[in-house]
């Protein structure tokens, strides 16, 4: 169940932004992130739901989509998230010297929510290209919080197939003359190092 789960955790681009998703699915999906684990134990993410149209469109040119695909600059209207969750570091948990663990956080609750959104029929995108200045204008966010990742979700309007890595060794996904998204991964043998370990 956990691998198929991780199997359909795929980074989506497209959505049927016409199939709402509820504040109520939101905040079951934060909840996966708020019992996840947390450097520390310091648990200093906080998160922002947002699923209503009008704001939706204003988060929605501050992202950064794809930038393999140099040709494509994002979804269409209509095919644009549904919802975003939007996880920041709140520095004011943290105590004075102490170093924040920010981005290993954020790493883990993301995975959390998107696992969770998986088992739900929700796709999404992990998005840190981020214009973080008129963002956090537009929140209205204080100086305790830091943006750390936006997390794009709707229902996926697109197909995508992992590859075998090529023999070039290109790492970049791509898209083929149907809109289907490909996405090429290492091999097992390639990253489990075996020498070094005995």
């Amino acid at each position: 169940m956990l691998k198929e789960l991780i199997n359909l955790n795929r980074s989506y681009r497209r959505f049927y932004e016409n199939q709402k998703i509820s504040k109520e699915t939101l905040v079951s999906l934060t909840e996966y992130a708020r019992m996840s684990p947390s450097p520390r134990n310091q648990q200093a993410l906080k998160f922002i739901l947002k699923n209503d149209a009008e704001m939706n469109e204003k988060i929605f040119p501050l992202l950064g989509w794809a930038a393999a695909i140099t040709d494509w600059k994002g979804p269409i209207k209509g095919e644009r998230p549904a919802a975003y969750i939007i996880i920041l570091g709140d520095n004011s948990v943290i105590e004075k010297g102490k170093k924040t663990y920010h981005e290993v956080a954020s790493g883990i609750a993301a995975q959390s929510i998107m696992l969770g959104a998986a088992e739900k029929g929700i796709g999404g995108c992990m998005i840190a290209a981020i214009k973080k200045k008129p963002l956090r204008e537009l929140l209205n966010l204080p100086e305790k919080f830091e943006i750390l990742l936006v997390l794009a979700l709707g229902k996926p309007k697109e197909k995508i197939i992992i590859e075998e890595m090529p023999e070039n060794g290109s790492y970049d996904y791509w898209r083929d003359e149907d809109m289907i998204h490909h996405v090429p991964k290492r091999s097992l043998e390639e990253i489990i190092v075996k020498k070094l370990g005995k």
